[in-house]
């Protein structure tokens, strides 16, 4: 099972973030930045082995995001093992129609399909339905599935691009676009070296639920009011206030 999706755009602007320095020598970050254009990440990702496989553009239209996907999407089934069990002719459709069971709108499948070998989650947009693109999946025994729409977070691909654009980008101000995707790329390249495996439910999941629990253990009635609580300014912000110039 792999995973796709495209992210972006990023723009030629100062990112926040932490980056090594001299102790006392911060790093100072422009305020101002010339908008030269944006680039965004075309990426596949393999949850069980954590391998990326990540393409930085300027558009993401369908003239070039489907060459690309064609292009990396051979190469993965190209790579994989042979079947050891030859399933007969409606044992193999059934394969196939079994991975659409539960769906509400499912998609229309060929008559004759390959041995499965491949199956590529990834969102509901138009971009994505196109049939000739589908047809070449299917040719090459690929099951496509969609992300239910609001459902994006079901994808991992966005898990790990988050994870690389922070490498990439977090504390650095890129100056062209060529420049964020060279970095972005260079994440990907870096990430694979030691890749990661994902998994829902594992021990990250874990954490976070004994941090849930420790901060709300005392629970709490979840009564609200209608009528906004006055606050009491910090002393940051008491300095704001005092601070700022009339007019």
């Amino acid at each position: 099972m792999w995973t796709e999706d495209e992210a972006g755009p990023y723009q030629t602007v100062p990112y926040s973030g932490a980056s090594w320095q001299p102790a006392g020598q911060p790093k100072l970050m422009p305020h101002e930045y010339v908008p030269r254009g944006t680039a965004k990440l075309l990426t596949l990702f393999h949850p069980a082995t954590g391998e990326v496989r990540a393409h930085g553009v300027r558009r993401t239209t369908n003239k070039i995001l489907h060459p690309w996907l064609r292009e990396e999407l051979r190469d993965i089934v190209e790579s994989l093992p042979e079947r050891e069990t030859v399933l007969g002719p409606e044992e193999n459709l059934s394969e196939w129609k079994s991975w659409q069971e539960g769906l509400s709108v499912k998609i229309t499948l060929p008559k004759e399909l390959p041995p499965l070998r491949m199956l590529v989650i990834w969102d509901n947009i138009i971009g994505h339905l196109n049939a000739e693109l589908l047809l070449w999946m299917f040719s090459k025994g690929i099951m496509v599935l969609y992300t239910p729409l609001g459902g994006s977070w079901l994808n991992m691909t966005e898990s790990i691009q988050r994870i690389l654009v922070g490498r990439a980008l977090s504390g650095e101000h890129p100056r062209y676009p060529e420049q964020i995707i060279e970095w972005l790329e260079a994440a990907a390249r870096g990430w694979n070296r030691d890749p990661t495996p994902f998994e829902w439910g594992g021990r990250r999941a874990l954490r976070r639920a004994r941090a849930r629990k420790r901060r709300h253990a005392l629970g709490g009635s979840g009564a609200c009011t209608r009528r906004p609580i006055r606050r009491r300014r910090t002393i940051m912000e008491k300095w704001r206030h005092a601070s700022q110039t009339t007019h």
